[in-house]
């Protein structure tokens, strides 16, 4: 028995530097978020940091419609980073038999 919680402590500290290093390269991960046929992209990193916004031009004379199309860019590109943290963060935590419902990191 003791033999098995020194590997399972092994395990856990061999996923928590994965985990560490996981997040380290999330932050280099940058995805585009486009909304409007790619009139309104969103550059953000897999860490939810803004990197850049583009606008077309021929958008600013209408602000409203300016504004539904960030709105929607930004949740575009938030949507492809939680799509991107949880393809990466399953390759870490694949085998570990997590109870269902379980996300990390935590």
């Amino acid at each position: 028995m003791k033999g098995n919680i020194g590997q399972m402590m092994k395990q856990a500290q061999m996923m928590q530097e994965n985990m560490r290093r996981m997040q380290e390269q999330l932050g280099t991960i940058e995805v585009e978020g486009q909304s409007g046929s790619g009139m309104v992209k969103v550059l953000m990193s897999c860490k939810h940091e803004t990197r850049r916004v583009s606008i077309d031009p021929s958008l600013t004379a209408d602000r409203e419609m300016l504004e539904d199309l960030l709105v929607a860019a930004f949740n575009d590109a938030a949507r492809k980073v939680e799509e991107t943290v949880s393809q990466k963060m399953g390759s870490i935590t694949a085998g570990m038999g997590l109870p269902a419902g379980l996300k990390l990191p935590f």
